[in-house]
């Protein structure tokens, strides 16, 4: 295990207890009181391209708010102190118009791309999914080129408009294809299920190099199988991860503005990531966390573990 010897942690639980101190993700440094970062995590505050219920504007204070609850001293499923191998700290948020869409995606795609030159990767916390687009955009600056797209998700999020507007939670996938930010022959869905608008939905999608591990598969085949069919697409690849909260079922996650039932288990999700250990991952964003309709922070919670999680992929890899 590579330690660092000169991290700032987030506050320890059994010194300060959990519910006190300071409000960054997990208790964490804000970025500007550390000399180098490796990790940092950032809020998009935006929600202007759902199409149902509002109010993941409100995610990244209430993930944080959740993440509160994390023991992160120790992760026993990676044997990994995350936070003593790697300096991770909260950059906030960033600035978006939340009245005018275009000029959000350009706000989102800047900011990211001024983090990205401070920091290696960054992990972000929606915000709806339109926030993906943009983060693909500065993702491929970074590391000079596409990317394997791993999208946890109930829905595609490769249609063309919705009511006209090319920029929506709908269609992030569709606009970034168009810009080949992501690697067509690595990519895949994971999660996908419910009713769709059109019977050439999946015949688009497909023809967009995406793969499907549809949710009713995690019955059929598994979470060994699963797992095998990811790291078998993604290979060696650099890995951006885009997890909406939705692609876990309603009963694991309220608080969300599309929500379908049938969904991943929180149990599932977490040895899927746990799964992917010692791939190329480069960043991820966690997605459409809407507090608004949730209960007792269940969602949320479960955002701030995902994140939590990741951030132990990032340790494993590092080591």
């Amino acid at each position: 295990m590579n330690k660092k010897q000169d991290t700032v942690q987030p506050l320890d639980g059994t010194k300060v207890p959990r519910f006190a101190g300071p409000s960054t993700f997990a208790r964490l440094p804000e970025i500007r009181d550390v000399k180098d970062c490796d990790i940092a995590v950032v809020g998009i505050p935006f929600d202007a391209g759902t199409s149902f219920r509002p109010g993941a504007r409100f995610g990244p204070q209430s993930v944080r708010q959740a993440s509160r609850h994390l023991r992160t001293n120790y992760h026993p499923n990676y044997d990994e102190e995350p936070f003593k191998v790697l300096q991770v700290a909260d950059a906030g948020d960033l600035v978006c118009n939340p009245f005018k869409i275009d000029e959000a995606i350009k706000q989102i795609e800047e900011g990211a791309i001024k983090l990205l030159n401070k920091v290696n990767n960054i992990i972000s916390i929606g915000g709806d999914h339109t926030i993906a687009f943009p983060l693909l955009r500065a993702i491929n600056k970074k590391f000079n080129g596409p990317v394997a797209l791993v999208h946890f998700d109930a829905h595609l999020d490769t249609w063309d408009t919705y009511f006209g507007a090319p920029y929506t939670h709908g269609t992030p996938f569709r606009r970034a294809r168009e810009e080949n930010l992501f690697l067509d022959n690595a990519s895949m869905h994971v999660g996908i299920r419910g009713p769709l608008y059109s019977r050439d939905d999946l015949k688009n999608d497909k023809d967009f190099g995406f793969k499907i591990v549809h949710c009713d598969e995690f019955q059929s085949q598994g979470i060994d199988k699963i797992i095998k069919r990811i790291r078998d697409r993604v290979g060696s690849n650099p890995l951006y991860l885009s997890i909406d909260i939705d692609v876990l079922d309603p009963a694991f996650a309220p608080g969300t503005g599309t929500p379908e039932i049938a969904g991943m288990t929180s149990r599932e999700i977490l040895n899927i990531l746990r799964g992917l250990s010692g791939l190329n991952l480069i960043s991820a964003d966690v997605v459409e966390v809407s507090p608004a309709y949730d209960h007792a922070e269940i969602t949320s919670l479960a955002a701030a573990t995902i994140i939590y999680e990741i951030i132990n992929l990032f340790a494993k890899k590092s080591v």
